[in-house]
């Protein structure tokens, strides 16, 4: 729970503090060519070590003006169908794809649903499946349900030291399991929804450290430290042949969530 109310912070470091940081020449791209641009879904292609990257990221906010601009990190269906717009045209020409996770989950309004929310998540997650380009992404902060796993589907996936990782809110899961979201604090204790958690389960593959005290104590070393996690996964998939990359992606997928049970 306390790494909750680190991510709640308005003080958290966010992809727009990390951008300048760790890409030169960012080039912000807009809209999805059906609807309209979503200014809670960040995407654009920049420099990294001098080699071209496409960059998808959910945006947070650091005032209360900054959170109804981006409607609190919540996308709307053009935001996902922006995102993959980019991924394709990386495919095109040979950009890898790095994906930023920071949301509660996808926007869960009339109109986002008048306009094809689920149909535009699931879609997300077939295409970035099938995809002939490295596909990366790093959980920022909250990584909330289907609205996380629509830039989550990857050839690696990372997470901050106290990002989470979860179907569901503790306050979600508190309201749902026992009626009762003031019981969010012990929710919290019992999802497994923390980054030692998900590597346990071998949904993450990799932990970025932050300093003490969380990402915004030292901003410049977070960047660092994520840089140092793209590098070296970029110079793995660089040496995959694109054609395969597919197959090994829907192998690793296929692997989550598998059990066992014993015979009384």
């Amino acid at each position: 729970m306390q790494r909750v109310d680190l991510l709640k912070s308005l003080g958290r470091p966010t992809i727009r503090d990390y951008i300048p940081l760790l890409f030169k020449e960012f080039t912000e791209f807009h809209g999805d060519r059906y609807y309209s641009d979503d200014p809670a879904l960040l995407g654009g292609v920049g420099f990294f070590d001098d080699k071209p990257i496409t960059v998808i990221a959910q945006v947070r906010g650091h005032d209360i003006e900054d959170l109804k601009r981006i409607n609190f990190s919540m996308p709307h269906p053009e935001g996902y169908r922006k995102a993959l717009r980019l991924v394709k045209q990386a495919e095109k020409f040979h950009r890898p794809v790095l994906c930023f996770i920071d949301t509660p989950g996808a926007f869960c309004g009339v109109g986002a649903e008048e306009r094809g929310q689920g149909e535009a998540i699931a879609r997300n997650l077939y295409e970035f499946m099938m995809v002939k380009t490295p596909v990366m992404s790093i959980v920022l902060g909250e990584g909330g349900s289907g609205g996380a796993l629509a830039i989550g589907v990857s050839d690696e996936l990372a997470m901050m030291e106290n990002a989470l990782y979860s179907v569901i809110s503790p306050k979600g899961f508190a309201s749902i399991l026992w009626k009762d979201g003031s019981r969010e604090r012990e929710a919290a204790e019992m999802i497994k929804i923390t980054s030692e958690d998900l590597k346990s389960f071998g949904i993450c593959d990799a932990i970025i450290s932050e300093p003490e005290g969380g990402a915004s104590k030292d901003v410049n070393l977070t960047a660092t430290n994520i840089a140092a996690w793209v590098r070296s996964t970029l110079d793995r998939l660089s040496k995959e042949t694109p054609e395969n990359l597919p197959e090994k992606r829907y192998q690793k997928y296929r692997k989550f969530g598998v059990f066992s049970e014993k015979s009384k």
